[in-house]
């Protein structure tokens, strides 16, 4: 059985309380009231156990944020800008690539018009859409 020290100092108190407990009656009257008011003291500061505090890393502001324990109360605004300037850059980010691709998408169009056989100002001529539509219910037809 291993005794740790905490038990080696219980075990000297009690060996002083007996030695002193022994010859208790042989003592006067007054010395042995002071020993009585010394063991009631040192009794109550014993079962007094130390209260161990310990510190949230959590903070909450008067306003009822609850931070990490920022030491400065500016990092806050600053904090929750970065989260709106992300969405902008994301934003940005998707109208370009946007109209990238609307971009291809016209040039793919006016080359396909460049390269086909008919003229670009066919595709204006009300008489040709004319024409387009009827060929279209012609072949639905058949």
């Amino acid at each position: 059985m291993k005794t740790t020290h905490h038990s080696l100092d219980d075990l000297f108190g009690q060996q002083v309380a007996r030695a002193l407990s022994g010859k208790l009656d042989q003592m006067p009257y007054d010395i042995q009231e002071r020993l009585r008011a010394a063991r009631m003291r040192a009794v109550a500061a014993r079962r007094v156990a130390p209260i161990w505090v310990t510190r949230s890393n959590t903070q909450t502001l008067g306003d009822g944020t609850l931070t990490l324990g920022a030491p400065w109360k500016g990092w806050t605004p600053l904090a929750s800008l970065f989260p709106i300037g992300l969405l902008l850059v994301g934003l940005l980010t998707i109208n370009a690539v946007l109209d990238d691709h609307r971009a291809h998408e016209v040039a793919e169009i006016d080359a396909a018009l460049l390269t086909d056989d008919l003229p670009p100002n066919a595709y204006t001529d009300p008489g040709f859409l004319q024409f387009l539509k009827l060929q279209n219910t012609d072949s639905a037809e058949d």
